[in-house]
């Protein structure tokens, strides 16, 4: 019999803290498992995600690593600002968020919209990244198809937050359709169910309109400049790009490593949390 699978039951005996940090005038909500002492780690989340999507990444990395786990700006139960949203917005929300946490550097990683903001840290800032990792980033292309299966399915779920819309939204993510994923479920429901994030939700969504994401891009030059060791993560099953597209990105940082883990789609953290956890940490750690 298949177990319940349980956000409460990911963090289970794992000591970790949730709270709020204000940012630049952003009152950011965090997860964060670790010793202060250690290395920084900050964990990215994807568009109209949350700090959960690295619930059970939390445990693992938090014996080598200070890490966080963010709602990034206009997500979760962080502050909404009101206005569409581009990548400069998340870059300059997530410096802000290291200097709440008193870091002049940290290692970055983000998954889908989280990989795009630490790629643009990463060419604009490389002071403050140590090493990076892009996990089924975007901003590397426009895939018409894509934008509106994203705008579709997200809009649908913020407008009527029921179990269906917002099932649907989740189980996009995920290789394995065959799981109703119901923990995920509730959770999201219960962002998507704050008032004001119909608005919200569309400010998010900016990044899928072509004219505003055509000037976020990051192109071969952009790429090029990254001097941060990074590992460019791909899976089997992304439903936002294949394969090649992950191999074309790492083709283009001087250096990076390439991994592909198989069976997954958009979510690998959260699919095959220890292989995910034994690459990404292996990685950080330099091994």
């Amino acid at each position: 019999m298949a177990e319940h699978e349980s956000v409460w039951s990911d963090l289970q005996g794992v000591s970790f803290t949730q709270g709020y940090l204000d940012a630049g005038g952003v009152r950011t909500r965090y997860l964060h498992a670790g010793d202060l002492a250690q290395p920084a780690l900050i964990l990215l989340h994807g568009s109209g995600g949350h700090a959960e999507a690295y619930v059970r990444n939390l445990e693992a990395h938090a014996e080598h690593f200070s890490t966080w786990s963010i709602d990034m700006l206009g997500h979760g139960y962080t502050d909404k600002p009101g206005h569409p949203l581009e990548i400069s917005h998340y870059v300059d929300h997530l410096l802000a968020f290291l200097d709440a946490i008193g870091v002049q550097r940290a290692h970055l990683s983000g998954e889908s919209l989280g990989g795009w903001v630490v790629s643009r840290a990463a060419v604009d800032h490389p002071d403050k990244v140590d090493r990076l990792v892009l996990n089924t980033a975007g901003g590397s292309q426009a895939d018409p198809e894509v934008m509106k299966r994203i705008i579709t399915l997200s809009v649908a779920a913020a407008e009527d937050p029921n179990w269906e819309t917002v099932q649907a939204r989740i189980k996009w993510l995920m290789a394995d359709k065959s799981k109703d994923y119901d923990d995920l479920v509730a959770s999201r429901q219960r962002v998507y169910r704050q008032p004001g994030f119909v608005s919200a939700m569309r400010d998010i969504m900016a990044l899928q309109d072509p004219e505003i994401r055509a000037r976020n891009l990051l192109g071969p030059n952009d790429y090029g400049s990254i001097t941060a060791p990074t590992l460019v993560l791909w899976t089997s099953d992304d439903p936002t790009a294949d394969v090649t597209e992950g191999r074309r990105i790492a083709s283009m940082i001087p250096g990076a490593r390439f991994e592909v883990m198989p069976g997954c789609g958009h979510w690998p953290q959260y699919e095959d949390a220890k292989t995910f956890d034994r690459l990404h940490i292996d990685f950080l750690l330099g091994r």
